[in-house]
């Protein structure tokens, strides 16, 4: 046998025992990562996926998983609209509010943990980071409420009579962005004391959707009677910016009254994704350099209302129910349910897992990433 041979040899017999004494380790496994929608999400409106919670795999091309119930409901019977949709992993809790409630479900037994009705109804509410606190807007009234998340209890009522409307907890928890439809204001609230002491603004005309970037430097909001946005500086409190859509001219819309209802940032901040419902479309805009540029506008099969993101930035999720992939702007799918319907909802977010347990969730709102 000659040297090489034997080398061979002693290399194979190294390899077979090294195999023995140190057995492949499986390779981590993939998180489970799936879209929560909330039905009815477009007014009122069971056609577009009944009424529950939708739960869609994102790994599996969006494939429907299952429907949570929320209320006793049978056709012919008039739903309630949801109004809102919030998550915490480390509460492993899920929330969705109607005009007429809240109610807090637990994401390991998708049993409910409790249900209120609040002074003045609800409307799209906000979650604060830890999970403990819930600014639940009044149904277009003069307050918020300030509520133990884990109870649902009144902690506090915060008046600005603005006509309560939409809601962002920043994400430093420190402070809470109260927009309502009857004011150019941008109200903020401290929670530590449960009151709202700045504005920013006034923006040009009363503030529809909204958003924020991760360093809560930035608003990007929707106004009403425009074709666009504007942005305002949350430290300077002033508007800066109002950019108009170009090449789309405004025209009648079926709900909501506003040109461009429905506006999110990608999760890199690179982008702003602009609803226009008149026109059917999405206007994408590059934030990088300011103002805005406006880069790409995608068409939809309905009249968008809202718009948010996957966690990673993967995918753009408007109300229609298509899947567009941020960087090639290419639709991949759309959602459809059980019974094949189309399923729009202007209140979705995603919600991964890890050994079954919650590990991250991501928000309806479109809220940037970097901080």
């Amino acid at each position: 046998m000659n040297s090489r041979h034997s080398l061979l040899c002693l290399l194979c017999l190294a390899a077979i025992a090294t195999a023995f004494l140190f057995p492949l380790q499986p390779t981590a496994k993939e998180d489970s990562r799936y879209l929560y929608v909330a039905s009815p999400g477009i007014r009122n409106y069971t056609e577009f996926g009944g009424v529950g919670i939708l739960v869609f795999d994102i790994n599996n091309n969006h494939k429907f998983v299952k429907r949570i119930p929320t209320w006793d409901w049978k056709p012919g019977d008039t739903a309630e609209n949801v109004k809102g949709i919030e998550a915490n992993a480390q509460t492993a809790k899920i929330y969705v509010s109607t005009p007429k409630r809240v109610a807090c479900f637990d994401l390991l037994t998708e049993k409910k943990v409790w249900e209120k009705e609040y002074e003045g109804g609800a409307d799209r509410m906000s979650l604060s980071p830890d999970g403990k606190i819930l600014y639940v807007p009044s149904f277009e009234k003069e307050h918020w409420h300030a509520v133990n998340a884990l109870t649902g209890e009144v902690l506090q009522k915060i008046v600005t009579n603005s006509g309560a409307h939409n809601t962002i907890y920043g994400a430093n928890g420190k402070e809470v962005y109260l927009a309502g439809l009857k004011s150019p204001l941008l109200y903020v609230a401290d929670p530590a004391t449960h009151t709202a002491p700045k504005t920013v603004g006034p923006f040009g005309d009363m503030i529809r959707p909204f958003t924020v970037n991760g360093k809560q430097s930035l608003v990007f909001v929707n106004v009403n009677n425009l074709l666009g946005f504007e942005i305002g500086g949350l430290k300077t409190g002033k508007k800066l910016y109002r950019i108009e859509v170009q090449g789309y001219l405004k025209g009648p819309v079926k709900r909501h009254g506003c040109p461009s209802h429905g506006i999110g940032l990608t999760p890199d901040e690179t982008e702003v994704w602009l609803c226009d419902g008149h026109n059917e479309s999405l206007h994408v805009f590059d934030i990088t350099q300011m103002p805005p540029k406006q880069i790409q506008s995608l068409k939809l099969r309905e009249q968008p209302g809202w718009i948010t993101f996957s966690i990673d930035g993967k995918y753009a999720y408007p109300s229609t129910g298509e899947v567009f992939e941020t960087k090639t702007k290419k639709m991949v799918t759309a959602l459809s349910d059980e019974e094949g319907r189309q399923v729009h909802s202007e209140k979705m977010l995603e919600i991964d897992f890890a050994n079954s347990k919650p590990i991250r969730t991501g928000d309806q709102f479109g809220i940037g990433q970097q901080r």
